[in-house]
């Protein structure tokens, strides 16, 4: 017969054993490196994350170090190294990365205000230049934002091999920007004719973030609208980003940083909302099998790469 006392020896040690795994993850791994890619200036990506990784700290208990990326790459290559613990990717980028073998584990995908976890890449001209379509653009310049941007470089590589064209050939220049917020500065500013580009909806779109915060100027400084822009092709939808994690990191370590993910939104909504200006819902569980269409994807864009050499 089992007394009182046999059970709360065993649930004490139970407890104790719970307790000693937590201080073991957490002796062993004190700071953790959060990096983000540079969708945005530098000055802009640490003023939206601060807050978040702030919070994060306080959660899991250990202090989290924000980094941001030069480029897409060296989120990849960070994770590679396990210099970078936690990562937020582009859905391109965290492609990249598991097909060249980094060990890293998707867990949570951003959802836009309407509840859909995707959105487009797009190809923006000024309103007022004479381009309607592609085709209208041989010999201009084309800005697109980083080799491994999915809607800054990947999606519109695939787009205009549909439409038969090769970007090298067909535009004067293919000037990689480094960042979306440069795309769109370098059109309307006049160095490239044509900029691709992320978009979610009618207002909310890279363009319409820059444009809140007053960025988009034309090159003798006047303030730009909305309107001062045009899109002419529009991809299919691309699934959103995803924050992924070493794999190798201890399971309840793992499942710390999940949760404190997962609960972000109703424990502290002001760092939540200053992520996307208040546009997204709460993250949402995700898997590295969600993202094997992106694998496709970037494959196909490296076959024509090859082909083109």
């Amino acid at each position: 017969m089992i007394n009182r006392r046999v059970v709360l020896a065993g649930m004490a040690s139970i407890a104790f054993t719970a307790s000693a795994s937590a201080e073991d993850w957490r002796a062993k791994y004190p700071e953790i490196t959060f990096a983000a890619i540079p969708s945005e200036n530098g000055s802009g990506v640490v003023e939206r994350y601060t807050p978040f990784v702030n919070y994060l700290s306080k959660e899991l208990g250990i202090k989290v170090t924000l980094r941001v990326a030069n480029d897409y790459a060296a989120v990849i290559e960070g994770q590679r190294a396990g210099n970078i613990h936690i990562g937020y990717y582009g859905p391109a980028s965290f492609a990249r990365a598991r097909l060249t073998g980094v060990k890293t584990d998707a867990f949570v995908i951003d959802v836009n205000s309407d509840g859909s976890k995707g959105y487009y890449s797009v190809f923006y001209v000024l309103a007022n230049s004479p381009y309607h379509k592609v085709e209208d653009l041989k010999g201009k310049n084309l800005g697109l934002v980083d080799p491994n941007s999915t809607s800054g470089n990947n999606m519109p590589r695939f787009k205009l091999n549909q439409l038969g064209l090769d970007p090298e050939t067909y535009f004067s220049k293919v000037v990689f920007t480094g960042s979306h917020e440069n795309a769109v500065l370098a059109l309307a500013q006049g160095t490239v004719e044509v900029a691709a580009n992320w978009w979610n909806s009618e207002d909310d779109s890279n363009l319409t973030r820059m444009l809140t915060k007053n960025m988009v100027k034309t090159a003798d400084g006047k303030p730009m609208t909305k309107d001062d822009f045009r899109i002419i092709v529009k991809s299919d939808m691309i699934i959103n980003s995803p924050y992924a994690y070493l794999s190798d990191l201890p399971d309840d370590m793992k499942a710390a940083i999940k949760q404190a993910f997962l609960d972000a939104a109703q424990k502290d909504p002001e760092a939540y909302k200053k992520l996307s200006d208040g546009k997204n819902r709460p993250w949402e569980p995700i898997t590295n099998e969600d993202y094997n269409k992106t694998i496709e994807l970037i494959k196909f864009v490296d076959s024509l790469r090859k082909k083109a050499s």
